[in-house]
């Protein structure tokens, strides 16, 4: 019996983000490949969201061995922010931060997620797991080993790096395809000046304050959906099984108080899980202050953090 033709509705979208063909990757830096723009989710009513990878150049005669993945979450106050931004210590440099990792033998995927404006936690977090179960189903392609998966991020993808290696992902069926329990915990989380606690008034932020970024987020002010706030906090998550930590921020940050990485860290000590804090003086909330040798030399350590937990 021949099976029925497919009618336009089935065939006039655009290809799935699972079986899409990749885009052609381009070379840029020395030893180092880009493809931009790639679909890894689709969200009924709303924008497809996208990742930009930088990979080493796979230029041997033979297959190489897969490498370790870095998943990059880019700040912006859950409100704004672009997937290849590293934050203001890093935006004059050439090559850029995602370049130089790759050139270290890194993968690095620079991944979208939807904003406060778009939907409320756990949306954000959602995406996150939907690009790390993609580049796990796409690893062979990408010649990407995703069990050896650092999460990296700055300010408030910062945060939501470290509830994506502190909370369990689910089989639950999401607008962004299945996510499977096959999907790869993190092996480590490198944080800079990020938020670990939406329940505690610090500096400027009060849990009362239903305009605060915090609460655009949570989609209300915290104190009033206290156990949302309560799950959107990394710091009431901290458990002995959590990977290695590394933390670093600025003791002057004006945006996000030191003291959110200090309650983290004592958090994840208290649990029994490895954590390094790292207090960098006289920085300010995205190394503002800080001469360039500084903010290089942040990179370096954050660097041989995942060099160590890939291993």
């Amino acid at each position: 019996m021949t099976a029925p033709e497919p009618s336009v509705r089935d065939v006039i979208g655009a290809p799935h983000p699972d079986h899409a063909p990749l885009p052609p990757a381009a070379p840029r830096e020395p030893g180092v490949r880009e493809l931009r723009g790639v679909p890894y989710g689709l969200v009924e009513g709303g924008r497809p969201l996208e990742l930009d990878l930088w990979l080493p150049n796979a230029d041997q005669p033979h297959q190489p061995e897969p490498v370790p993945l870095v998943l990059f979450v880019h700040g912006g106050a859950w409100r704004r922010g672009r997937r290849n931004d590293m934050g203001l210590g890093t935006r004059s440099w050439n090559p850029g931060p995602f370049a130089r990792l790759a050139a270290a033998g890194f993968a690095v995927a620079g991944v979208d997620y939807r904003l406060s404006g778009e939907a409320t936690f756990p949306a954000p977090l959602d995406d996150l797991r939907a690009a790390l179960r993609w580049l796990t189903l796409r690893s062979a392609e990408l010649g990407i080993d995703t069990g050896r998966t650092v999460v990296w991020g700055e300010s408030a993808g910062g945060h939501l790096a470290s509830l994506l290696a502190l909370t369990p992902s689910t089989s639950t069926p999401s607008p962004l395809g299945a996510l499977t329990p096959a999907t790869p915990s993190p092996l480590g989380v490198v944080t800079w000046y990020a938020p670990s606690d939406l329940t505690t008034a610090r500096g400027h932020f009060t849990p009362e304050d239903p305009a605060s970024f915090e609460a655009l987020m949570l989609g209300a002010a915290p104190a009033a959906v206290p156990e949302r706030a309560r799950a959107a906090s990394p710091v009431a998550q901290a458990h002995a099984d959590a990977p290695p930590f590394l933390l670093m921020h600025g003791d002057e940050d004006s945006m996000v108080p030191c003291s959110h990485s200090e309650a983290l860290a004592e958090a994840l000590e208290k649990a029994g899980a490895p954590v390094e804090l790292r207090r960098v003086a006289g920085a300010d909330h995205g190394w503002y202050g800080l001469p360039e040798a500084r903010v290089e030399e942040i990179f370096s350590h954050s660097l041989a953090f995942v060099r160590r937990v890939t291993a």
